[in-house]
Formats: structure tokens, sequence, C-alpha cells
């Protein structure tokens, strides 16, 4: 199979993953997305009547905080490669009463939008997804305008330990074959690798940092609702539908066992990544 198959194949299964999580992503054990749309607003700080692309704007997490801070005069474009989920952000608009937020279903990769047209490019939890993230931040510093900003986030290594590393070997151990490599969000190794990126793409001035989006959960079965409403719900297509429950057991018997008197810990250690275009 050639790489442009390959590539293609990679975006439909993402496509697929998030088309069956869609109605679930915004569960209560999920809440580190809108923490880190908080976050992430506040360090692009966009100013009233910007345009704004949000890339892999998921349920509109991140594009709802950035229209309200770019007011009625700015307008904020939500990307995303699924339908579904941007049913579920159009919903989430309407209900906070925005009418500056435009959805299009978009290959993150090949922008449909003209150069230098926004102000700011940002992308939540959604780069390491694509399959060349190289290319994909030259094409988004492609729309970029000079003097603007590119934004990404991602997961420190330390995100979901310990539980994660438990259910990806209890993935295998129900004969899940898992990637070589650093995988899904894991693609991206650390600061250094967020600032190779970006100057890659020939931006300048780039920013780093790291936040934790943590919190703790009330217990095994909460976990378990993040796991079901994310991408990693992706693995358990793998399993055998009829070992599913006895998979379930195994991994969140392990997890309860890490629960403490103030509930499980979810380690959502983030890295925050900014680069400029530069204005000549």
């Amino acid at each position: 199979m050639s790489a442009p198959a390959d590539a293609e194949q990679h975006k439909q299964a993402v496509r697929d993953v998030f088309e069956s999580v869609a109605t679930g992503y915004d569960n209560p054990a999920t809440r580190f997305f809108p923490f880190c749309a908080e976050r992430l607003t506040d360090f692009v700080r966009p100013r009233p009547g910007s345009r704004v692309l949000d890339v892999a704007t998921g349920s509109g997490a991140v594009a709802i905080p950035l229209a309200q801070a770019v007011g009625p005069q700015g307008r904020v474009h939500g990307i995303d490669i699924s339908a579904a989920m941007l049913a579920q952000a159009e919903a989430n608009a309407r209900k906070m009463g925005l009418n500056n937020i435009d959805l299009h279903e978009m290959d993150a990769e090949r922008l449909d939008f003209k150069a230098d047209h926004f102000h700011h490019v940002v992308c939540s939890y959604g780069l390491f997804f694509l399959p060349d993230m190289a290319g994909a931040l030259n094409e988004w510093a492609r729309v970029l305008r000079p003097g603007g900003t590119l934004a990404f986030t991602c997961f420190e290594e330390s995100a979901f330990e310990p539980m994660l590393e438990h259910f990806l070997q209890t993935l295998q151990a129900f004969g899940v074959t898992l990637p070589p490599g650093p995988i899904g969000a894991k693609r991206i190794t650390s600061l250094h690798h967020c600032r190779e990126l970006l100057a890659g793409a020939g931006l300048e001035q780039i920013q780093t940092q790291v936040a934790q989006m943590g919190y703790h959960l009330a217990d095994e079965n909460a976990w378990w609702e993040a796991i079901a409403n994310t991408a990693m719900q992706g693995w358990l297509r793998q399993v055998e539908p009829a070992r599913l429950d006895e998979l379930r057991r195994a991994h969140l018997d392990h997890v309860a066992s890490l629960k403490t008197a103030d509930g499980l810990w979810m380690d959502v250690q983030t890295r925050f990544a900014r680069g400029v275009k530069p204005a000549t």
C-alpha cells in the first residue's frame, strides 16, 4: 500500500472513531477539554475583531471561548474531519448564543482557506492525529497572517498514567496489536519536539509551557467513561465483542486499587506551544 493510501486509511479510521464518540464527547469525565480550552485562549489572547481558525474543533470546546474573546466583530472558523463532532459543536455554540462561529468539515492537512487570512490558528489535542504533522503545520502557517500566532496543545508523557499503561497492557493481553513507537497522543514526545515542529513551519518567537489540566475522578467507572468517549475507544474496536466485558473487569479491577480518599487522580499534564509567523 502506498504512503498516501496509508494516510487516507488512517484519516478514515480517525473519522470513524470520532463519529462514534461524538455524542458522549462532552462527558464530565473528559472535562479537561474545556479546562484546556480556556487556558489556550489565554495563551493566544486574541483581540476583539480577530479572525481565528480552530483546527480539529471537535465539539467546539476551544471555538466557544475564542468566539467570546473575539466578540461579535470577530470570527472563528472551526474545522473537523467528523461531521458528527461538528453537529455537537453547532449545538454547543447555539446553546451559548454565539453566532460568530462557522463550522466546516475539512481535512486539516488541506485547508480551503486563502493564504495570510487568519490572525490566529489553534489546535487543541489534535495535531498528533494527523499523519503528516509537519506538513499540516506548514499548511496552517500558510493561512496565517504575517505577525499572527499559531498555537497547539498536546499531552505530556505522564498524561493518563498509570491507568493508560495498564489499559494498553490489558489490550495486548486480549489480542490487540499496538503500533510500534510512540502511540497516538504521545507522537509528540517533548517540549523540544514542539519547538522543532513550530520552527520547521517557519515560525519564530516560539514559546512553550506545561500545565496540569488533571483532576480527581469519582472512581474507576469514570475512568472507563473517559476511555469510552474519547479516541481511546478506537482500541476497543479491535477486541472481540464477546470479551469486552471481561477486558473491562480486568482493567478496572486494577484501576480501582489506585483510588485514594480523594478519588482517582487523572493526570492531564499538557504542553502548550506557540509561534509567530514572521512579518516579512
